[in-house]
């Protein structure tokens, strides 16, 4: 039975790209052979095996790792586009493997929508219609498709632009593009294939701006592809990283940064700053805990959400050597942060090699 509490499920999906697909992932399954021996023996790759995840409804889901990890061809399975070779995939409680051509054709244009790393864009076609393209595809009227595209087009600021083509702007301004063309066909979901790795930093960081405001407001489900940490510790809710097609380790950013759970993930967070990450939640010592070893803490002790990040602890902690109070969504104290725990967490987060 799929689940309502998801907006994405995707379960043991497996993709072995070659003419002999199955006896190859057969052989994986009894024998545990390895992508090289896959490649040697079946002239298959192996580009996703057996990956597994769940995306919650509203959420931006990061899925990152290095070229040829394998996050772009399994992105490619929540819409469609590749078919896997094993495993089940839901999409809002649709089961996206049973649909016939025409009815994935019709759930992709209603449901889901895609933005490129390459825009993607109609040369012939001005911004407006660009953006209008879904909508017209659906066979919306003609008003009402330029309406949507139009507050498609004001949510990225591109509203004086909306007759020109798109040879005539920037790279930046060809993304917020297909963005918009994304947002005016309303879908639930959202598929991101690098949108931002082509562009200059500035740009790229203030387009990830932009970005994380219209997904707050609009609430929709989004999974983010990128092979840039810092991108993905910047803008999402989890985050999954991948290598040789399997996923290794999914959550929060600060799940990430401070529970590696191998080498591997070790030497991609080993340059993350964790000022903006780590929360005082996750370096602070229960209150009775800390009370148990040195008595009441002080009722004046400055107190921080248990959501507060490194870098604001930090900086309490340089004008007072007083411990601090962390307190919960309702204002309870529930722990209590000291200069030895920031320092503690601060050294293990520094690179030693």
């Amino acid at each position: 039975m799929v689940s309502q509490s998801n907006a994405i499920e995707i379960s043991g999906v497996w993709k072995i790209f070659g003419a002999r697909e199955k006896e190859a992932l057969a052989d994986v399954e009894v024998n545990n052979i390895s992508k090289k021996q896959v490649l040697e023996k079946y002239n298959c790759v192996v580009g996703v095996a057996n990956a597994t995840m769940d995306i919650r409804p509203g959420e931006i889901f990061c899925i990152m790792g290095l070229s040829g990890s394998g996050k772009s061809t399994l992105v490619r399975h929540i819409n469609r586009l590749l078919e896997p070779t094993a495993g089940s995939i839901n999409v809002n409680g649709q089961n996206i493997m049973a649909m016939d051509p025409n009815t994935l054709r019709q759930y992709r244009n209603e449901h889901i929508a895609m933005v490129f790393q390459n825009f993607a864009l109609m040369p012939h076609r001005s911004v407006l219609d660009n953006v209008a393209l879904p909508l017209e595809i659906r066979g919306i009227n003609k008003n009402q498709r330029m309406e949507a595209a139009m507050k498609a087009i004001d949510m990225v600021d591109l509203t004086p632009w909306g007759n020109k083509f798109a040879h005539e702007l920037s790279g930046g301004m060809q993304q917020r593009v297909g963005l918009a063309r994304a947002l005016a066909a309303d879908p639930e979901i959202l598929l991101m294939d690098e949108p931002f790795s082509a562009l200059d930093p500035l740009i790229r960081r203030q387009l990830q701006d932009e970005f994380m405001k219209l997904a707050a407001q609009m609430n929709k489900t989004t999974v983010f592809i990128t092979h840039d940490l810092d991108e993905a510790v910047r803008i999402g809710d989890r985050i999954a990283i991948m290598r040789d097609g399997m996923v290794i380790q999914i959550g929060t950013p600060e799940d990430i940064v401070m529970n590696p759970v191998d080498d591997y993930v070790s030497d991609f967070v080993a340059g993350i700053s964790r000022l903006k990450v780590v929360r005082a939640h996750a370096v602070m010592q229960a209150l009775s805990d800390y009370e148990g070893k040195n008595g009441s803490l002080s009722e004046n002790a400055k107190e921080f959400s248990e959501d507060a990040d490194l870098g604001v602890l930090i900086e309490a902690a340089i004008e007072t050597e007083n411990p601090a109070a962390i307190v919960d969504q309702a204002g309870k104290r529930i722990g209590v942060v000291t200069r030895a725990d920031l320092l503690r967490t601060v050294i293990e987060g520094t690179e030693t090699s």
